[in-house]
């Protein structure tokens, strides 16, 4: 299979282009449908754009790395950034905002966990003790009722309304 410049650029620039559009509206928060799926998935195509690109101009694209100061400056500078993007932040790893307010909900009482789903506490366990649930009573807490991530799922699905049946 010939690498041609003919298809190579312009796979490229396509790829480019939808991974601007949809990486700055996924930056701001605006991303909508499909988008994050494609600039996830569709990515693949803008990496395999870039090295059929390379390989379609290698002698230009050498010659940043052999004879290019600049250019090798420049590489060098985002080769720096790549592995500086692997540190951690904030002094060590942190489980994402959703799954610690997952957790802090598993660990609060059911008498504080009933406000949040805006039925009283005594419905919570009566409804949790009728899926299966060994509830002990109003002051008993998610953790200790169902034992695991997937049964703790189940449970917070049943009380927050979106009960799945297994």
């Amino acid at each position: 299979m010939k690498i041609s410049r003919e298809w190579a650029t312009p796979v490229t620039i396509g790829a480019f282009g939808l991974m601007a559009v949809t990486g700055v509206l996924m930056f701001f928060h605006q991303a909508a449908g499909l988008n994050k799926l494609a600039h996830e998935w569709l990515g693949w195509a803008f990496v395999g754009g870039v090295g059929f690109h390379a390989w379609a101009n290698w002698g230009a694209f050498k010659r940043y790395f052999v004879s290019s100061a600049a250019g090798r400056g420049v590489i060098a500078g985002f080769a720096v950034l790549l592995l500086a993007s692997f540190l951690p932040l904030g002094g060590g790893k942190s489980a994402p905002p959703p799954v610690l307010a997952m957790n802090a909900i598993a660990k609060a009482p059911l008498t504080a966990v009933a406000p949040l789903t805006g039925r009283p506490v005594e419905s919570l366990v009566a409804q949790l003790q009728g899926a299966g649930f060994a509830v002990s009573g109003p002051q008993a807490n998610l953790a200790s009722v169902a034992e695991g991530r997937e049964a703790q799922s189940k449970a917070m699905a049943l009380l927050f309304g979106g009960a799945r049946r297994d």
